[in-house]
């Protein structure tokens, strides 16, 4: 099996290297980031009150 030449590698690295910069930055621009409101964030959580008595 005939070994790759240098250029072929240096090549073969750029390559992949654009591509996970290319889909990094659809997928930083792209996402949608749904804001937490207030109430959201109240109502979700349960109150839990620890009365000690002593």
């Amino acid at each position: 099996m005939p070994q790759m030449a240098p250029m072929s590698w240096l090549f073969l690295f750029t390559m992949f290297s654009s591509a996970l910069i290319l889909f990094s930055i659809i997928n930083y621009f792209f996402t949608i980031y749904q804001p937490f409101s207030s109430s959201y964030k109240e109502n979700s959580l349960p109150q839990i009150s620890l009365n000690w008595k002593w």
